[in-house]
């Protein structure tokens, strides 16, 4: 490439000696002394060191604002004190030539890039640009990459297709409020953002496609809740034609866990096949028809204890108890 030939997260001590160019954005400079000066390149991909030892390259780097996108053409070396936190902390580069690609003109930004997440949320929407190059924040975007392309090559494996619905569309009954888009050609007409492309699963279901899935965005306009996203989101959907529910629970329980697995927070995931839970069973052991079997509190049906109890409210009723073990709570 003609403004680099590496990436700021990809040298390493066996590149030690090579003559090399990186850009990317200035993300600190400290002067040491009028014969040495520290920078810090950051890209995409990571960091690398700069250390700048001669008058020229020193006044180069101190005229520069943080953020500034420069291109940096030099040698790398192994570093006298190596940073083991840092993916190329084994080397350093000592720069030849420093070309401005995009000057920042400002001394102070609105916030730290690499603190951006600690900012008023109005500042980091204002300045989003700034915001996405924090690296924690950058995370987010490149998990859902991964996650994304993770689904859409295992159910292509599994023999869906995958088919987009479109984005405007009717209003359609469902539990939400839409979101609406004026039609430009048609004055006082509105599209919907749909809730869930669920109109358009059932005429490709009528239409004979046998299986096929989406990514789907869905858009809900209403308050949060605990158990709904509001706003924009996305969600995996599938369709299945001539299948019964444990061909559906087959693929989930298919797909979804090395997802979870490799992508989720805690690197674990719950092993097929997935327990079946009745209904009744659901509501009389964990009182929801969603439980979270990593709560532990279960009821227990303790009716025939109270069988001659005089307690108005207990008499005749069936008594369920949560059992809590070591409970310390006042009478």
């Amino acid at each position: 490439m003609a403004y680099r030939t590496h990436n700021c997260g990809e040298l390493r001590l066996a590149d030690a000696g090579k003559e090399v160019k990186l850009a990317g954005w200035l993300e600190n400079v400290r002067v040491v002394s009028a014969g040495l000066a520290f920078a810090v390149l950051r890209d995409f991909y990571g960091t690398t060191q700069i250390v700048a030892e001669s008058e020229d390259m020193i006044s180069a780097f101190k005229g520069l604002c943080k953020e500034s996108t420069i291109a940096v053409t030099g040698t790398v070396r192994e570093r006298s004190s190596k940073n083991p936190k840092q993916d190329t902390g084994e080397i350093e580069i000592v720069p030849s030539a420093v070309e401005v690609l995009g000057r920042c003109v400002h001394n102070e930004l609105p916030f730290e890039i690499n603190r951006s997440r600690d900012a008023d949320e109005s500042a980091r929407l204002k300045y989003r640009y700034l915001d996405l190059r924090n690296p924690e924040v950058k995370k987010n975007i490149i998990l859902r990459c991964n996650v994304v392309a993770a689904l859409r090559k295992a159910m292509t494996e599994h023999g869906f297709m995958e088919i987009t619905t479109p984005i405007l569309t009717v209003s359609s009954p469902e539990g939400a409020r839409d979101y609406l888009v004026p039609a430009r050609k048609h004055p006082g007409r509105f599209y919907a953002l749909p809730q869930a492309p669920q109109q358009f699963k059932q005429l490709l279901m009528a239409s004979g496609f046998d299986k096929y899935f989406q990514i789907a965005p869905c858009f809900r306009d209403e308050d949060a809740r605990g158990d709904r996203s509001p706003g924009e989101f996305y969600q995996l959907d599938m369709e299945m034609a001539f299948a019964t529910q444990e061909d559906v629970f087959a693929v989930c329980e298919d797909v979804l866990p090395p997802i979870f697995a490799k992508y989720g927070k805690y690197s674990v995931a719950s092993e097929p096949p997935f327990r079946r839970i009745p209904y009744r069973e659901a509501l009389e052991v964990y009182g929801s028809d969603k439980p979270d079997l990593r709560i532990d509190l279960t009821a227990t049906d303790v009716t025939e204890l109270f069988e001659s109890t005089e307690f108005p409210p207990f008499a005749g009723q069936k008594i369920r108890a949560v059992a809590i073990s070591d409970c310390t709570l006042t009478r």
